[in-house]
Parts: C-alpha cells; sequence; structure tokens
C-alpha cells in the first residue's frame, strides 16, 4: 500500500511543532469531529504528514510521519506520530490561491482536523 498524506491541524499553543520537535514522537489525540476520526482510523504506518497551525497562524509548519495506529476502540484512533522537519511556513491564504486545493477539505471544510491530502498537494506544501 502506497503511504497517504495527511494534514493535522493543531492549535500551536496547546501542541506545536516546536512541541512535537522537542517530544520526537506523540500520541495524536482529542480529536472529536467523526470525518476527522475517520481520517485517522484509515492512517497506516508510514503516511506522511504535514503539521499546521490554526489561530493566528493559519499554516503549515512541518512534517510527521505516522509510527503506529491503534483503532482498538473506533472513537478514539490512537495514532503515535513521529516529527519530521520544520518547514517554510505555506499561509491559508497561499493554499487558498493554489489551484491544487480548489476541492481540498482544507479549503472547503475549515473546521476539519485532519484532512487527506493529495500526493501533489504534499510535495507543494513541503516544498521550500
Amino acid at each position: 500500500v502506497a503511504a497517504m498524506n495527511y494534514l493535522l491541524k493543531t492549535e500551536p499553543n496547546a501542541y506545536s511543532i516546536s512541541d512535537l520537535k522537542r517530544d520526537g514522537e506523540t500520541v495524536w489525540d482529542g480529536v472529536t469531529n467523526l470525518a476527522a476520526v475517520k481520517n485517522l482510523r484509515e492512517m497506516h504506518p508510514k503516511d506522511r504528514l504535514v503539521i499546521y497551525h490554526t489561530g493566528d497562524e493559519r499554516s503549515a509548519v512541518g512534517t510527521a510521519t505516522v509510527v503506529s495506529v491503534d483503532a482498538k476502540d473506533p472513537k478514539v484512533p490512537l495514532v503515535r506520530i513521529r516529527f519530521g522537519k520544520t518547514i517554510s511556513p505555506k499561509t491559508l491564504i497561499a493554499v487558498k490561491e493554489e489551484p491544487l486545493f480548489h476541492d481540498s477539505p482544507l479549503v472547503r471544510q475549515g473546521r476539519l482536523s485532519v484532512v487527506p491530502l493529495t500526493d501533489e498537494q504534499y510535495q507543494w506544501l513541503v516544498k521550500a
């Protein structure tokens, strides 16, 4: 199975890319939206992640990788992620101007905290 790509949103004052860098790994939790939980359940080890700061920043700020997924409790899948790297921030404004994201839930469903990405979208977000 080819690696999938997802964007994970976080409030930087709750858990930022700096916190993930410091911790190395963490369990991504606190997700309650049913569509977002479904996306978490569908993750597999080695899936690629973009970490996105919400709030005042509204920018993609780093990468991570899925280490493990424990979906025994389908309502609360435990997804362990590992820090990848920090990236040049890509703002929501820039994302909205990029045709690759025209139909993306990132633009269409602003409240969705776990968003699937195409390979092209992932590459666009992480390129310098």
